[in-house]
């Protein structure tokens, strides 16, 4: 298979690419370089990714950015961060790629585990994770063309705890590789409309 990996030379990203290259051709994406240049809150950024790529059988979301801050100090545009970069970002990558994307093709976006098990300072984090699992869900069934669709929901990786360690007490961790297993499962797998909890 040809995969997209959008945000693939993040700390997720880079372990999804090593979990599939062994298999697929992987074409690493990202805001600044890559095989491809995509930014995820532009419309004509996404559309130029997908015509400069040519065919593609999956696409692969690993990236997104929200907004962490107490709620007192929380503002509408601090909210819009993560709904027009995170949420929209990944729909229209979906809305988009179903006109260019193959046949049978895939798409995996990434939520996290502040949907279902929030933090201190993480509202929007909440809020647009939740969010996203919600529209794989709600998308799964109108898509065209036998197109598959699942999110993953990682908690937070053992590789980002020197920076996140203060907002996670009492998590547990997980490396980067044991969360690339479950984009495989969707890249790879037949399912769709599923939410891949990683804890």
């Amino acid at each position: 298979m040809r995969v997209l990996v959008i945000g693939g030379k993040g700390t997720l990203g880079s372990a999804i690419v090593k979990e599939l290259s062994s298999r697929h051709q992987v074409l690493v994406c990202g805001r600044h370089s890559g095989d491809g240049i995509c930014d995820i809150t532009s419309e004509e950024s996404i559309r130029a990714l997908f015509e400069k790529v040519g065919p593609f059988d999956a696409v692969v979301a690993a990236t997104g950015t929200v907004h962490f801050e107490d709620f007192s100090h929380m503002t509408s545009e601090k909210y819009l961060i993560g709904l027009m970069d995170k949420l929209m970002g990944q729909v229209n990558l979906v809305r988009i790629g179903t006109e260019y994307i193959q046949e049978k093709g895939s798409f995996t976006l990434t939520s996290g585990i502040l949907s279902c098990d929030p933090i201190r300072t993480g509202s929007s984090a909440s809020m647009v994770n939740a969010a996203i699992e919600g529209f794989v869900r709600g998308v799964a069934i109108e898509l065209p063309r036998q197109l598959r669709i699942n999110a993953v929901c990682p908690t937070v990786l053992q590789e980002s705890m020197g920076k996140y360690a203060p907002f996670f007490r009492g998590y547990e961790p997980i490396p980067a590789a044991r969360a690339a297993l479950a984009y495989s499962k969707s890249v790879e797998g037949c399912q769709t409309g599923q939410i891949y909890q990683v804890l």
